[in-house]
């Protein structure tokens, strides 16, 4: 059973939850558990069976495809308030993961037995459209990476990704060339560039954005 502060920071976070029959929250309360992960965790990995779908109440979550060489392709992120839909489609389909989940800050969530996932999938209608419209989100951000991948320079891509983010970006090169799917030295070098054309100001574990026009446009050739 949840202890009262996790109930609370629950049902702030996820309130279609709220309109649970009272017997049906009181039952999904008691079968829930309460989880920490420092930042670093792998909470699942692939070809790994769902123990359970996550709701997080802090924190953060990379959801990454790596590669046999070690390189690693950002999916999407996990915040409190949302969920990973690669757990809900691992649930439905009675499927293992085909990608990794990452603890990237201290996460605090609760896990719903799977069970209890399929329960109110099909018993709650306000729990099954956010199910699904979270599918469509996640959709269309696969599809925009997919074209970014295919379209997009990587150069172009490390500026969109600059500016989607509030400056100062404290990041490493390495954890940005995570995100973008390369390897550090090429990163590396192309914020060199943009450091020596005055877009960018390069510093300890971080990169300041100087000129946001100039890395939209460029963005967007």
């Amino acid at each position: 059973m949840l202890d009262s502060s996790t109930q609370t920071l629950l049902l702030q976070h996820y309130p279609l939850l709220r309109n649970l029959p009272a017997a049906q929250l009181e039952d999904l309360l008691s079968n829930a558990s309460a989880m920490r992960a420092p930042a670093g965790t792998v909470l699942f990995d692939e070809n790994q069976s769902c123990q359970g779908f996550p709701l997080l109440l802090s924190g953060i979550i990379r959801v990454i495809k790596a590669s046999a060489n070690g390189r690693e392709l950002q999916l999407y992120r996990v915040c409190p308030g949302e969920s990973c839909i690669l757990t809900s489609s691992c649930l439905l389909g009675h499927t293992q993961y085909h990608a990794r989940g990452v603890v990237e800050q201290d996460v605090e969530m609760v896990a719903l037995p799977p069970s209890a996932f399929r329960v109110l999938l099909s018993q709650n209608e306000p729990f099954r459209d956010y199910i699904f419209s979270l599918f469509s989100e996640r959709l269309t951000d696969l599809m925009q990476l997919v074209s970014a991948v295919a379209f997009q320079k990587l150069d172009q891509r490390l500026a969109a990704l600059l500016i989607g983010r509030p400056s100062p970006i404290h990041l490493t090169h390495q954890a940005l060339a995570d995100e973008l799917g390369s390897v550090r030295e090429i990163v590396s070098r192309l914020l060199k560039n943009f450091a020596d054309q005055g877009w960018v100001r390069l510093g300890r574990e971080q990169v300041e954005v100087i000129d946001t026009p100039a890395l939209k446009k460029f963005s967007e050739l």
